[in-house]
Parts: C-alpha cells; sequence; structure tokens
C-alpha cells in the first residue's frame, strides 16, 4: 500500500487560513457574518476563522458549530447509530451572512446537511462555503466560495484534513482509501 503525500503541511494550513479570512472579509465588507464549522474538524478550523476574521474586522464575529448526524440522508445504510455532537448556535441566524466550514468537500452531501440545520435555526441572508480541500466528485450542486486548495482525486483516493486539536498534528495529505470504491472526503 502507498504512504499518504503531505499535500499542505502546518505552515501551507496557517497561510491556507490566513487567506481565506482576508477573503471572507473582503467578500463581507458589513461584517455582519457568522461563522459554523461542522463536526467535527470543521468546527476546529472555524475557531481558527474566527480569530482571524475577528482581528480583521476588528469586533467579535459570532460563531457556532453543527452536528449533521440528524440530517444526513444515509443514516439508514451506516452501520450503527451516528456520532452526535453539540450543535452550537447562540446567535440570531436571520438576516446574517452565515459561513459554514468543513475540512473537505467531496459529494456536497455533508455541506446540504448542515444547511439543513442552520435553516432550522432562522433564515440567514445568505449562506456561504469555506472548506480547506475542494476534492472533486460532486452529486449534489454545492460550490465553495471560499477553498484552500484543489485537490483532484480519484474515487480510490482519501483525503485527510488533520488539525493539532484531534490528530495532534496540522497537515493535509492525499493516499489511497482504506478501501478500494471508499474514497472518503475525510
Amino acid at each position: 500500500m502507498l504512504e499518504p503525500t503531505t499535500v499542505l503541511g502546518h505552515d501551507d494550513l496557517r497561510r491556507t487560513l490566513v487567506r481565506i479570512a482576508h477573503e471572507i472579509v473582503e467578500k463581507n465588507p458589513d461584517g455582519d457574518v457568522a461563522l459554523v464549522g461542522i463536526h467535527r474538524r470543521g468546527a476546529h478550523l472555524a475557531r481558527r476563522l474566527h480569530a482571524l476574521t475577528s482581528e480583521l474586522l476588528e469586533s467579535a464575529v459570532p460563531l457556532g458549530s453543527v452536528d449533521i448526524a440528524f440530517y444526513r440522508d444515509d443514516l439508514s445504510t451506516r452501520g450503527g447509530g451516528p456520532v452526535v455532537h453539540a450543535t452550537e448556535l447562540d446567535f440570531p441566524v436571520d438576516r446574517r451572512t452565515i459561513v459554514i466550514v468543513d475540512d473537505v468537500l467531496y459529494t456536497g452531501r455533508t455541506v446540504r446537511a448542515a444547511i439543513d440545520v442552520v435553516f432550522d435555526y432562522g433564515r440567514p441572508a445568505r449562506v456561504q462555503l469555506a472548506v480547506i480541500v475542494d476534492r472533486g466528485h460532486r452529486e449534489l450542486p454545492i460550490r465553495p466560495d471560499y477553498v484552500g486548495k484543489n485537490i483532484p482525486t480519484s474515487q480510490e483516493q482519501r483525503v485527510n484534513v488533520r488539525v493539532r486539536e484531534v490528530d495532534g498534528v496540522d497537515e493535509v495529505t492525499i493516499g489511497p482509501a482504506a478501501r478500494p470504491g471508499i474514497g472518503a472526503a475525510a
């Protein structure tokens, strides 16, 4: 089995987050924006973007996280019960730009589920998407507004975004999927 290849190291990931934070601020000059991370790694990445965007805007940007466990469209086909994390949206969603943050964009199904969660809390003015990696293979018409890196992949590959809060290291690697035909986004 081939070893995974590192495509973004610690410093690369840091620079990527700084660039995305600047892009978010530039695209939302009114500052009426909130960041919402998708559990698990997206929530940690959103926290980092929160610090960067709040500094750039010189005011605290609302931060939340969503758990999509019960919003997945494959609950009946997945083995075992879902792993559930808390959804935290402790700010008004209505009439605000919500930037959903995730690690990898693959089929688009995770993002669709996150949008469903957000709309259960209110009606945002608009929803934007920030991802560290866009690997292609979309099954739904979902496109990111902010992308760290486009990495064209095959279905037999796996993209892993690792963050120090969960994995002890900041990096993005690409390698073979655990099982042929299973090219999971994370």
